[in-house]
């Protein structure tokens, strides 16, 4: 869902998620830098992550892939040593012509003849040669791609039995998890070769005029630290902002004298950006998309899910890391002891009780039930722990905007909000202050000494199964990318996204999109005004390429961070005042319109997203590049990889949730009700199949995940069709050397190792309870299981494990 739509962890509604193409998870620093951009911020200001050295004959004894044994591979030394004979020949042939004098007639008849043989058999084996270059590829890039699709695979596995081990088996044995990661993709892998971009550009002399472009810079700079400032520092910037809101009893520095909950409360908003209760946040309202205004959602939680918390002790493996962690930060900051013990059980108890409180979409027949308005005044008298006007107003106190008592305000989960308020009225106000410190403590951690950092690395190896930490300086390169991500994003596009890039990616939208709507006819289940209506929406999608182009503007990339200071040698400083600077540029939006085209994502990441409320897909540079897309690529390749991509993003538009915005971004119904009961009936097939499929034990939550399925299953048909189409007008390509395979073929490989990936046994379990995709191995086995396409092009016998006789589809 949009950043400023739907608030999701797991199946509860906590904070602003966009229908992203690969998952929260694949953001993190586990595996990339995580942009999470609020809604309508200044769009440069918020943004909140091999070539085989030889080639093998592809093996076709199966019988599956039959169609290739007429146009069986060259042999390469069969060719070499062709090679060899013709030059022997022409040795021959060069040779002192006096050598036929002394000869019989006969025998000069036999010397001429033999050599007019040999020139014949030079001709023809210069032909074999040419007609063996016309018809495989035999050009550099695709004997480079052919040997890296190749080295991916593990052809011993029967591709009607398993395609993602049959595409992915090598690639798995062959790129373990690295350093400092729970699990490895191929995002992680276009991000870590971004990361080496830009680590060499933001280390080297920046060749700019540009202030944002050197902001990037010293940004990076000061967390990299070369003079170990911040070692030296410890703990004390923490402690000083401790000190701002009253210190904290675990170290002793707390006085109830004269303690005013809500005034500590709003401060911490304000001036660090920590939301303990619920979250704040400016978006579109999904009624009138055209409009920004205040919305509210629940908080984030001690830990990823409840389910790592409620009815959980210290016995617990996560929980008794949590408490060793708790511990560890406690002694830095100068505190230990029985007592301190004690109160770091009470906070531990007090966010197990908010953990209790979360609201899960189950509990509301539509997302509509969830469009709640009321007014602040209406809030006061629900919600009364919180001084709602007071709170507000303090927020928005430097700013041109001004609140009134009748401020109308979007409250996801009235329900949870008024659980909460009577929490707050009902814990005593040391403890619920302990909870409040302690969670601003853990926002703020890794940007202290090394001694922080570690102990939340500790934490992470048990919660995510990593065993080391990853380099410092890819961890500053993801910092970088979350704080001035447009700015680096600057200096990133002008290294890598060069020439006519944008201007093809933007035709291969144009070719899935067309794919899409062509398709639309073909719905039995949709009836003819709906499905109009249907394609006038996707003619109506905005298509965001590579990156905005004011950033290549140094004047107004420069204006966008005009008001951030950034020093080279302030770590922490320099993070609490990106913080209020975000919260500046995010409050500032109230009043303005909607800027449909803004981005939420910064140029470096390696994901995509759609936009509900603003109907846009978004595809930055960071995705645009090798294996998902290369312009030397086989269009087999790019739709199946990018184009794959693509049709995710655009079937986003009309999944279980998408379907409910019209054209314009507003929820409105534009189905009539026998099309939504036809639809319903779709997509319970989706549920039921993904809810079939196990991971170590556990199932997948297909009702979680449907909405990922849908666009997984959509994208793959849009961008097969469109392949096929491409190939109507251009006609085919050669095939790739050594890999046995046709590309209509090759298209469905290049889809399943999109999704080649390890992970450990912690990260599985975790993406279970707090993605909604589907594990990556899923993503291939359930969407060409659906597909008619994939099972024919492959001859996969009906009821085949990837050919089931019973088949879902959606679009």
């Amino acid at each position: 869902m949009n950043i400023a739509s739907s608030m999701l962890r797991g199946n509860k509604m906590v904070k602003y998620q966009r229908s992203s193409l690969s998952g929260a998870d694949e953001l993190s620093d586990h595996d990339q830098a995580t942009v999470t951009a609020l809604p309508n911020s200044q769009p440069a200001a918020h943004n909140q992550n091999s070539t085989a050295s030889g080639l093998a004959e592809g093996d076709s004894s199966n019988g599956k892939m039959g169609e290739n044994n007429c146009t069986k591979v060259p042999d390469v030394h069969y060719k070499n040593s062709n090679a060899n004979n013709i030059k022997y020949i022409k040795g021959e042939m060069g040779g002192p012509s006096g050598k036929l004098s002394g000869r019989t007639l006969l025998e000069k008849i036999l010397v001429v003849l033999c050599v007019v043989l040999l020139l014949v058999v030079l001709i023809l084996a210069i032909l074999y040669a040419i007609e063996r270059q016309e018809e495989f590829c035999l050009t550099g890039p695709c004997v480079t791609i052919a040997g890296s699709v190749l080295s991916s695979m593990d052809k011993s596995i029967d591709p009607c039995d398993d395609f993602h081990k049959y595409s992915c088996g090598s690639w798995i044995k062959e790129h373990p998890i690295p350093d400092g990661q729970s699990r490895w993709t191929t995002f992680g892998m276009i991000w870590r070769e971004n990361q080496v971009v830009i680590k060499q550009v933001l280390e080297g002399e920046l060749n700019t005029t540009s202030t944002a472009e050197k902001k990037a810079q010293n940004y990076y700079t000061s967390c990299i630290d070369k003079e170990d400032s911040i070692d030296r520092l410890g703990a004390q910037p923490l402690i000083d902002i401790i000190n701002t809101l009253g210190g904290w009893n675990v170290t002793g520095t707390f006085n109830l004298t004269n303690y005013n909950f809500n005034k500590v409360f709003q401060k911490m908003e304000a001036l660090y950006d920590e939301k303990p209760f619920f979250t704040l946040l400016i978006g579109g309202d999904d009624k009138n998309s055209s409009i920004n205004i205040l919305q509210i959602a629940e908080g984030s939680i001690l830990l990823p899910d409840e389910s790592y918390m409620v009815n959980k002790t210290e016995d617990d493996p996560v929980v008794g890391a949590y408490f060793k962690y708790m511990r560890r930060v406690t002694e830095l900051i100068g505190a230990e002891g029985e007592e301190v013990d004690r109160q770091l059980r009470n906070i531990w108890e007090t966010g197990v009780d908010i953990a209790n409180l979360s609201v899960s979409l189950d509990d509301y027949e539509s997302y509509e039930d969830m469009l709640n308005y009321m007014t602040v005044e209406d809030m006061q008298r629900e919600f009364p722990a919180f001084n709602w006007l007071e709170y507000l107003t303090y927020l928005f106190k430097d700013t041109e905007v001004k609140i009134t008592s009748k401020e109308q305000l979007i409250v996801f989960t009235p329900k949870y909000l008024a659980a909460v308020s009577d929490l707050v009225l009902n814990t005593d106000p040391v403890a619920l202050h302990n909870y409040m410190i302690w969670s601003l403590i853990t926002s703020y951690t890794k940007y202290l000494s090394e001694d922080f950092r570690r102990a939340e690395d500790d934490f992470d190896k048990e919660l995510y199964g990593q065993t080391t930490e990853q380099p410092k300086w890819r961890s500053c390169i993801s910092d970088t990318d979350d704080n001035l991500g447009f700015a680096l994003g600057a200096l990133f596009v002008k290294e890598t996204f060069k020439g006519k890039s944008k201007e093809r990616a933007s035709a291969m939208v144009e070719e899935i999109r067309s794919a899409f709507k062509n398709n639309l006819p073909d719905l039995e289940w949709m009836d003819e005004e709906t499905r109009h209506a249907a394609r006038d929406k996707a003619n109506a999608i905005l298509d965001l390429i590579g990156f905005p182009d004011y950033i290549l503007n140094s004047a107004k990339l420069d204006s966008s961070y005009a008001d951030l200071e950034i020093n080279a040698t302030d770590y922490f400083g320099n993070n609490i005042r990106i913080s209020q600077f975000h919260t500046r540029q995010e409050l500032q939006e109230l009043r303005k319109r909607v800027n449909r085209g803004q981005w939420e994502m910064t140029p470096p990441q390696v994901n995509a997203y759609y936009s509900p409320p603003k109907n846009e897909i978004v595809f930055p540079a960071g995705v645009l590049q090798a294996p998902f897309y290369d312009k030397d690529y086989p269009k087999s390749l790019n739709f199946g990889g990018m184009g794959v991509i693509m049709g995710h993003e655009i079937t986003h538009g009309f999944d279980d949730s998408g379907r409910k915005y019209d054209k314009f971004g507003n929820v409105k119904q534009w189905w009539n009700n026998a099309t939504i009961d036809r639809f319903e009936n779709q997509i319970q097939c989706m549920v039921d199949q993904y809810s079939k499929y196990e991971v170590n034990g556990n199932f997948i939550d297909g009702k979680m995940t449907l909405g990922e399925n849908i666009a997984d299953n959509g994208g793959l048909k849009s961008a097969y069709r469109g392949y096929q189409d491409w190939i109507k007008e251009h006609g085919e390509e050669k095939p790739l050397p050594a890999l046995g395979l046709s590309h209509r073929q090759l298209f469905f490989v290049g889809f399943a190792q999109v999704w080649c990936s390890s992970q450990t046994a912690k990260e599985a379990q975790l993406q279970l309870v707090t993605d909604n995709h589907s594990p990556a191995r899923y993503r291939v086995i359930g969407t060409l299981s659906n597909s008619e396409d994939f099972a024919r092009e492959f001859n996969c016998p009906a009821g085949s494990p990837m050919n089931p006789k019973k088949k879902c589809e959606v679009w």
